[in-house]
């Protein structure tokens, strides 16, 4: 009994070895990416026909179909069960009414204000408002000590504090920190608001308004807005009222406000109507998976975008080849090799999602509604997500070897991840792994620029793969006779190796910092 024991227990190993995949395999897996079948792929997802793939529109809908066909024939199935697509519904903002009102006197939108956010639709009046300053709040500076702004209307101003020596407190030097810079700034000053409770905020820039309202009033005449947005969540995620006001608006707020330094609660009568206008779209995500053999619980998610952003009013066709074409066909072929393993016995030992999202051009829409709305597995459960977003070409500022790959957020939350990385690329491939981009002073923010950041915020550990951008950048020129495949066939099977090891280790990588 217990030699038969013995014997059954020695085959087990033997055939476990067995099927266990050598090196040699690994590489030769990698190997079947091509640079030919991602040409193949590409000169046709990033073809005329396609229409540009803008977000819900039939191009895009070609785009899906596309997806689904190869998955179907590769014999990848559905993360759902029987449907590849995960419907993702999204609205059409058209420019709310809003009238407004300060002290009794009316103001105009275009002339006097817009709305930078959609939301719902509400009457409400104040006797008093809460006026913030620059509207900062930051470990260096907060205009927000000792101001209770919960459930009011706040008002802040362009710009950010200087020290004697005429520098700004926030970057110590004269460099605009995200509170002064733009658009960065509208966001920052508008969550800063939001996050202490308020209800609505007036945030007063004179120069940036008048540019805002020209492009908004010229747009209303072409037909409006056509910006998407996800739906509302109901009590998480309440919208704050998010207003762009010109200095004359400001002044009626609050007294002389340009040179006005001392925050302070405003007697200010404010009588505020907004109707939101919003028309439903339907959009999709695409999701196959190849299961894990050993934990099929725990997820590694390999993303794309699947959008780009259509032709413009010439009819000029956007074919987005390398945006994201590149990363679209990239998981393709990245899929077909992983399943190619599996056929031979080499599946996965944890399961691996192939997750193209759509919206990414709108405001990374496809990816937050997975993330946030409607994840088809447990976050808790996903180990890492390697996202790939313009992997084709070769930035013109960039100089050195043109095999290069930016990497950007390995090192964000997990050491571990950004070590397998370098390790999977030292020992297969030999890419120049070019860590600019992933600076935390890095002006172009390309970390919270694309899918992978609803991933990370979530606490999932991600590594974004980007060639960074060029001059065909969101323009119709962006086609795939000027796609390097060698390189995209390199960088392909870089991403390939990495989940392989993060499929295959024994243990899951652990996450040792804390989201930003």
């Amino acid at each position: 009994m217990k030699k038969s024991l013995l014997l059954i227990g020695a085959m087990t190993i033997v055939l476990s070895c067995k099927n266990e995949a050598t090196k040699e395999d690994v590489v030769t897996y990698g190997s079947s990416i091509t640079q030919k079948e991602l040409k193949d792929h590409l000169y046709v997802y990033a073809s005329d026909e396609f229409e540009g793939r803008d977000t819900g529109k039939p191009g895009q809908k070609k785009a899906v179909e596309y997806l689904k066909k190869e998955y179907e024939t590769l014999g990848i199935p559905s993360v759902i069960e029987g449907n590849y697509f995960q419907n993702v519904p999204l609205n059409i903002v058209k420019t709310p009414e809003v009238t407004i009102s300060v002290n009794g006197k009316a103001f105009s939108y275009f002339d006097d204000f817009i709305s930078l956010t959609a939301a719902a639709t509400e009457t409400f009046s104040a006797s008093e408002i809460v006026y913030a300053g620059y509207g900062i709040d930051d470990e260096k500076h907060s205009d927000y000590t000792d101001l209770d702004v919960k459930g009011k209307i706040v008002v802040v101003k362009t710009g950010e504090p200087k020290d004697k020596a005429g520098n700004n407190v926030i970057s110590g030097d004269k460099k605009a920190s995200k509170w002064s810079n733009g658009r960065q700034a509208l966001s920052s000053k508008r969550n800063a608001a939001k996050d202490k409770g308020a209800k609505a905020v007036f945030f007063m820039d004179d120069a940036l308004f008048q540019r805002y309202s020209n492009f908004y009033k010229k747009r209303e005449e072409n037909g409006g807005s056509n910006r998407l947005s996800l739906p509302k969540k109901k009590d998480a995620d309440a919208q704050i009222y998010h207003f762009l006001i010109n200095e004359k608006m400001g002044n009626a707020l609050v007294k002389n406000i340009a040179k006005s330094e001392k925050t302070a609660t405003v007697t200010t009568k404010v009588d505020l109507s907004y109707k939101s206008i919003m028309k439903p779209m339907a959009s999709e995500n695409v999701a196959a998976i190849i299961k894990g053999s050993e934990k099929p619980e725990e997820y590694i998610i390999i993303s794309s975008h699947l959008d780009h952003v259509g032709t413009n009013a010439k009819g000029e066709i956007f074919n987005g080849a390398d945006d994201d074409g590149s990363g679209t066909v990239s998981m393709l072929e990245i899929a077909e090799a992983f399943k190619t393993a599996a056929d031979k016995g080499h599946g996965p030992k944890r399961s691996i999602i192939f997750l193209h999202v759509t919206g990414e051009e709108k405001g990374l829409l496809g990816s937050r509604y997975y993330t946030d709305y409607d994840p088809l597995v447990p976050l808790a459960n996903t180990v890492a997500n390697l996202n790939i977003d313009m992997v084709g070409r070769i930035d013109p500022k960039r100089k050195g070897d043109r095999n290069y790959i930016y990497l950007i957020g390995a090192d964000k939350l997990s050491t571990e991840l950004h070590d397998i990385s370098e390790a999977m690329n030292k020992e297969f491939m030999n890419i120049e792994l070019d860590y600019t981009y992933n600076d935390e002073n890095d002006p172009n923010r390309f970390y919270y620029r694309s899918d992978h950041y609803n991933f990370a915020k979530n606490n999932v550990p991600i590594i974004f793969y980007f060639n960074g951008t060029h001059d065909d950048y969101h323009k119709h020129t962006d086609t795939p006779d000027k796609i390097n495949y060698d390189l995209l066939e390199n960088r392909s099977r870089l991403v390939f190796h990495t989940a392989w090891e993060l499929a295959n280790r024994e243990k899951r990588i652990v996450v040792d910092k804390a989201a930003k």
